[in-house]
């Protein structure tokens, strides 16, 4: 008769959850981030976005490329 033996490694759930946590800290800050510099190029009049070369229509893409594409 032949006995099987089963090893278990674990799933770590230890790091699985720590990776886990520092995904979604880092989501929240870049979500902060996106609207900080979204509220900040909304706040400037159509005049002083015209003087740096924004169109009010863009802010939203720049917000994100400056967060998440950099």
């Amino acid at each position: 008769m032949t006995t099987a033996t089963l090893t278990h490694t674990g799933f770590n759930f230890g790091p699985r959850i720590k990776d886990m946590i520092e995904r979604i800290k880092t989501a929240r800050a870049r979500a902060a981030e996106y609207q900080r510099t979204y509220s900040e190029l909304q706040r400037l009049s159509n005049r002083e976005l015209d003087d740096i070369g924004i169109r009010r229509c863009d802010i939203a893409d720049i917000a994100h490329k400056h967060v998440y594409c950099s």
